[in-house]
């Protein structure tokens, strides 16, 4: 029995942003309830009813906007993210975007700023910033252990050298495909995060692998404008992985290796909730200190939980949302000005 207080959640799309991410998140939510998913898919309508009995199941978008909601997740296709979530917006309904926010600032802008004109909340599910291994960055800076930062350095590296063919590897400039828009925008974001906003870009886009539209091998060099130099890798083809993060400071470094393990826990059937979510064993923690005499460092848990449990807060007028549209914009204008320069 729901209580009468949760919030009616609509979810536009069941892929994996969908399926894999929004859904079980949204359900792991005290006071959240997923109250609707649209897809076309009859697989994907098939497969919400056995992840999420009871959920109402719809073929088209517009069919949602006359359904009691309180709150919207658009998870499809990264060139429908505008104009679904305009419909949303204008349905009179707060609205979660996933990550990238729009195919080019301006249109982020411009939905920014409807939004604001409805008074209605509109947040971005940048959900990085939950990661184990960005949340004990942030705690190793504010706790001063690095000393002044100088370099940051961040991967989001794969080995796939046969390519899926989906979208995101089309160039037309609506799908907003690639490894930078995919990869890239959470690591930037997260650069942002610790660094504050850049004064310059430079960037290296690459396509490796036959039959590719778009770069699948990138590498994004941020001047910040408080001095700090971040240096982001982003790509598909890369048989021997770096570090994950690697964080040099005028008192010490932090060097971790391995990604967050959540998405892989979601992917397995795992939900938040227990004492062990987002908790990494304690052969992946980073090392601290200086060179010849390093110590482990146990990570922060990963808290993807916490996105939702804001952005109900947000809608029920409570707190803010938990990433702003214009620290999504920032994003989008910093991935505009790789494009340009490389």
């Amino acid at each position: 029995m729901h209580a009468s207080t949760d919030l009616r959640v609509g979810l536009l799309g069941y892929g994996i942003a969908g399926a894999v991410f929004h859904a079980p998140l949204i359900a792991a939510t005290p006071g959240l309830r997923l109250a609707a998913v649209v897809t076309a898919n009859p697989e994907r309508r098939h497969q919400v009813a056995a992840d999420h009995p009871g959920t109402l199941t719809l073929d088209r978008a517009e069919q949602l906007w006359s359904e009691e909601l309180d709150l919207v997740v658009v998870a499809t296709p990264n060139r429908t993210h505008v104009p679904l979530a305009t419909e949303a917006l204008d349905a009179g309904f707060a609205v979660v975007v996933d990550k990238p926010f729009a195919p080019t600032a301006e249109e982020a802008r411009k939905l920014a700023a409807h939004a604001r004109e409805l008074g209605l909340p509109l947040a971005v599910f940048h959900n990085r910033r939950w990661d184990n291994d960005f949340r004990t960055v942030r705690q190793l800076i504010d706790a001063g252990e690095l000393g002044a930062v100088h370099r940051f350095e961040s991967r989001f590296e794969r080995w796939r050298p046969t390519p899926k063919g989906g979208w995101r590897e089309l160039g037309d400039p609506a799908e907003a495909g690639g490894a930078l828009y995919d990869l890239g925008s959470h690591l930037i974001d997260q650069a942002l995060q610790l660094f504050g906003p850049v004064r310059s870009v430079y960037a290296e886009l690459d396509r490796r692998r036959a039959g590719v539209q778009v770069d699948d091998d990138s590498f994004v060099a941020l001047t910040h404008k408080s001095g700090v130099r971040s240096h982001l890798w982003m790509g598909a083809l890369t048989p021997q992985l770096g570090p994950r993060m690697r964080v040099l400071g005028d008192k010490a470094g932090y060097v971790k290796f391995g990604l967050d393990g959540q998405e892989d826990a979601l992917r397995a059937g795992n939900r938040p909730g227990g004492p062990e979510w987002g908790v990494e064993p304690s052969a992946l923690s980073g090392q601290l200190g200086v060179d010849g005499s390093p110590r482990r460092v146990t990570s922060v848990p990963g808290a993807y939980q916490d996105f939702y449990a804001l952005m109900r807060d947000a809608v029920r007028g409570e707190g803010h949302v938990p990433v702003t549209p214009e620290e999504a914009i920032a994003v989008l204008e910093v991935i505009e000005q790789a494009r340009a320069g490389a």
